[in-house]
């Protein structure tokens, strides 16, 4: 009997966060493009943690909303809490968190899917891809059916080889039981894909009836909350939101976790893969920071419609009768009924020094991927991979050049630059302190840094694009008045000075000098500014900002400017810097081995010197100077 096969554009392997960006980009620019998944039911499902954003993590959503991306805008419509991280310290660092309905995210994402035009949904799994002479030519799937494309994308998540364990249980599946892909490895390693094993780890999700919330403090939504979606009416998502908790652990808790380490798999050898760093389970916590005597623990509703809680910050693959016992320790956990035992989960991904900066293999055209399959943790690095791998193979296909964003771009450029120029032995997780310019990269400023490229991609609508050109505009405007505007020194103006504790005027002063007084602010001027006209919330916000960090903001500007000289020295990625002088052996090596697209990126990788890069600029100058043969 003879196998199916059909023609697509673009195939996309894996169905969570990244493979729903990459299939949504592809599609809506007009390619025939086909997603697979093991099951169609775990379309977006979120195994883990039932929120999206976070501290960075909210950066990455809202600049994958302003390129024209979909999960803000899925969240906004599934979110049942909502708030703004680390109010209290700069704008750099403040971030949007929200608490999902599981369910009704996966649900909705699925709904978006599955009335995209030019998207066909497959569950089937894919055991093979197709490749001749360095480019590729589509997959298999485990019945035998051929799909051939010009691109593919892989975005398998966890579900490579999966195996999930606590104790001396193990099962190989894929997250909360679902079918693992057990053969498509195989055929990546025949293709010359260099494989890693990594670990990640959920906490138990209990029942809700079985918790005394009285002994935890409550957790409340913001009064206003702020949209993830530059696209979302601020007025559509001010609703009633649910209460999250937080309690703590104790020395209770940490002896019965001490006493039973020998019963972990993480500390006996069980489980192979490296677990990341910077989300640990309460086992890790415990060990590595043997002086704190409790850690903190929240419990978040999984749904409306569910008494499920998510117990954050105790991950763990301990034995179930330990969970148990470790669990009823937890002030209000004491009469705790578990639905679901916390795992480890331990999965194959690739060495992502592999990629271009486009998230295409280097030994193989046509084919990219994104997502934990990279390397990374978390909802929201997966989600921007996936979008990014979903444009560039977009713009293969259609003969149009690459998007890569670099780092002075957006926090999208930092994850994606860090993947394939530095060492990653586990998970990487973003975080605000890998951007050198987050003062500039802030969360409320994306759709200004990144709409026009989102538009010019072709997934930014002209409403939205002009939508932040007038946001541009007002700005601007606005500016400019506050430094025309003066105020005199009148009985209103001095009282309100001695009000808020700032420094009475000898003379008249502009609006915008007292904006730049660090008691006083925009807003709070607007008692006494007689002129000021009416301009939306995230307006007045952007001119506070820049007029309040001025300095600061143009000193780092100015920072940009010396990064984007290196990143625009452009290096032959086939060049044998064997054939530079000078060059340490170790330089060598690593510049052979990543093949650097710039001057920039060669100074971030690991064992490259600032020495070596003098050497490499040197090399270049006698190279454009024509004074020896080889381009570099």
């Amino acid at each position: 009997m003879p196998n199916v096969e059909e023609t697509y554009d673009i195939v996309v392997v894996g169905a969570g966060h990244a493979g729903c960006e990459a299939a949504l980009a592809c599609a809506r620019l007009g390619l025939e493009t086909i997603m697979f998944t093991v099951s169609v039911d775990s379309i977006a499902l979120m195994p883990c943690n039932p929120n999206i954003g976070g501290s960075s993590k909210g950066h990455l959503v809202r600049e994958l909303d302003a390129l024209g991306g979909e999960m803000g805008k899925n969240i906004d419509k599934t979110f049942i809490q909502s708030k703004m991280l680390n109010q209290s310290k700069g704008p750099a660092v403040h971030s949007l968190r929200a608490q999902a309905d599981k369910q009704e995210y996966t649900r909705q994402m699925r709904c978006t899917l599955e009335n995209t035009d030019h998207l066909t949904i497959r569950q089937a799994e894919v055991t093979e891809i197709m490749a001749e002479h360095g480019q590729i030519k589509g997959v298999k799937t485990f019945s035998g059916a051929v799909y051939h494309a010009k691109a593919v994308i892989l975005a398998t998540g966890t579900y490579l080889k999966a195996r999930c364990i606590y104790g001396d249980v193990s099962m190989y599946t894929g997250p909360n039981g679902l079918q693992a892909a057990n053969y498509l490895t195989e055929s990546l390693v025949k293709n010359g894909i260099e494989m890693y094993r990594f670990k990640t780890g959920t906490p138990a999700r209990v029942d809700r009836r079985s918790i005394d919330f009285s002994k935890m403090e409550e957790q409340f939504g913001d009064e206003r909350v702020v949209p993830f979606s530059f696209s979302t009416d601020p007025e559509s998502v001010q609703k009633d939101q649910v209460s999250c908790w937080l309690t703590y652990t104790n020395e209770e808790t940490h002896q019965i976790i001490r006493a039973n380490l020998d019963r972990s798999p993480l500390f006996s050898g069980a489980i192979e893969g490296t677990g990341p760093r910077y989300c640990p389970s309460i086992e890790d916590k415990v060990v590595k920071f043997p002086d704190k005597n409790r850690h903190q623990v929240f419990v978040e509703p999984e749904g409306l419609y569910t008494n499920e809680m998510y117990l954050g910050g105790m991950s763990s693959s301990l034995p179930e009768d330990v969970q148990y016992a470790m669990y009823r320790t937890v002030p209000g956990l004491e009469n705790v009924k578990i639905v679901r035992n916390a795992y480890a989960i331990e999965y194959d991904c690739i060495n992502s020094r592999q990629l271009k900066p486009t998230l295409e293999f280097k030994a193989i055209q046509g084919l990219f991927s994104g997502g934990q399959f990279n390397g990374s943790s978390g909802y929201e690095e997966a989600a921007v991979q996936g979008f990014m791998a979903g444009v560039n193979a977009s713009m293969k296909v259609l003969g149009r050049e690459p998007y890569v964003l670099d780092r002075s771009q957006a926090y999208i450029g930092v994850l994606i630059d860090d993947l394939v120029t530095k060492e990653n032995h586990e998970p990487y997780r973003m975080m605000t302190s890998r951007a050198e310019y987050r003062l500039l990269l802030r969360q409320d400023n994306a759709d200004l840094r990144l709409r026009e490229i989102g538009h010019e991609i072709g997934l930014v609508s002209d409403e939205d694009y002009e939508r932040v050109l007038q946001k541009q505009r007002d700005i601007e405007a606005e500016t400019e008045r506050l430094e025309k505007t003066t105020v005199g020194a009148s009985p209103k103006v001095q009282e309100f000075l001695e009000r808020h504790g700032s420094t009475l005027l000898k003379t008249g002063a502009t609006m915008a000098e007292l904006v730049r007084r660090p008691e006083l602010d925009y807003f709070s001027l607007a008692e006494i500014d007689k002129t000021r006209p009416q301009l939306p919330a995230d307006t007045a916000e952007q001119v506070n900002i820049n007029m309040k960090y001025e300095g600061y903001l143009k000193r780092q500007q100015q920072q940009v400017t010396q990064f984007k000289k290196l990143e625009n020295k452009k290096l032959d990625i086939d060049f044998d810097y064997s054939t530079v002088k000078s060059l340490r052996r170790e330089a060598v090596q690593k510049l052979n081995l990543y093949k650097p697209s710039s001057i920039g990126q060669a100074s971030r990788i690991s064992g490259v010197s600032p020495a070596d890069i003098s050497v490499l600029l040197v090399h270049l100058e006698q190279m454009r100077h024509g004074q020896r043969g080889q381009e570099i």
